[in-house]
């Protein structure tokens, strides 16, 4: 993997074993540890932080499913992703299509991870208006860390009841059946949550860009080509104006280009 742009100065460049390539000058596969270190978290709390995969035409998804438009180093940064957060909010359409399973424990991030204050492992918080969805799932039955579902004020009480015996917790963030992203975000960080991930989907990251919440976006470049009509990394209404983010750094390796944007 090579570093086409420099980072910034909250992630010196020593963090990375003196640069991107080896003593021969090839490049090389930077270790978990180097990952981690280029996309360590502010120290600004709370932090909300998306990541995404994109074809080169828009896509988000090909056939319903991020894999086929993914590679083995965007999953390795997907798993450094969750690997530094404390909760991955994503939501319940992403749930259903993709099959989530429970964040697990790496023993590569356990002393990281105890040495802040972490559990084993980030929770998943699901966001959900109406509940509508499989407890009998391993994400909800067989979570190593409880699984949240962050919903509103207005959801069916029996599907609320449903997901508490399932082992859940229900956590209120909005008025109506809706859940509120601003509200969300303060939700998680009253439960302790301050390092927060997005894994989406589109609907979802784009409610959270048009709420203003969103303060930076991990976004995999894929040199494929899909055409047809998936949805983009972000869908929902348009915002009023464009928000414009800053590049904080810029990766590549065999085509895929994994960019880091920031709110300024």
């Amino acid at each position: 993997m090579r570093r086409l742009f420099p980072v910034t100065d909250e992630t010196p460049a020593q963090a990375f074993g003196g640069g991107e390539r080896g003593a021969a000058g090839a490049d090389r596969e930077w270790s978990l540890a180097e990952l981690a270190a280029a996309y360590a978290y502010p120290a600004q709390r709370p932090w909300l932080r998306g990541n995404m995969v994109s074809s080169l035409d828009g896509a988000a998804q090909h056939d319903g499913h991020s894999q086929p438009i993914s590679s083995a180093t965007d999953m390795r940064i997907f798993g450094t992703l969750r690997a530094l957060a404390d909760v991955v909010v994503v939501g319940a359409e992403t749930v259903r299509q993709e099959g989530y399973r429970p964040a697990r424990a790496r023993a590569e991030f356990a002393a990281a991870r105890k040495a802040v204050g972490q559990g084993p492992a980030p929770a998943i918080a699901v966001v959900t208006a109406s509940l509508d969805l499989d407890f009998s799932l391993p994400l909800f039955a067989s979570p190593l860390v409880p699984t949240l579902i962050l919903t509103g004020a207005a959801a069916a009480p029996g599907k609320v009841a449903a997901a508490e015996k399932a082992g859940a917790r229900v956590v209120v963030a909005g008025e109506g059946m809706g859940v509120d992203p601003e509200r969300a975000v303060r939700a998680l960080a009253g439960l302790g949550h301050h390092r927060l991930l997005t894994e989406g989907g589109p609907r979802l990251l784009g409610q959270l860009i048009a709420a203003e919440v969103l303060d930076e976006l991990c976004l995999t470049l894929s040199p494929t080509l899909t055409a047809g009509s998936a949805q983009r990394v972000a869908g929902g209404p348009s915002v009023a104006v464009p928000r414009r983010f800053e590049l904080v750094s810029l990766l590549e390796e065999d085509g895929f280009l994994f960019g880091r944007y920031r709110r300024p």
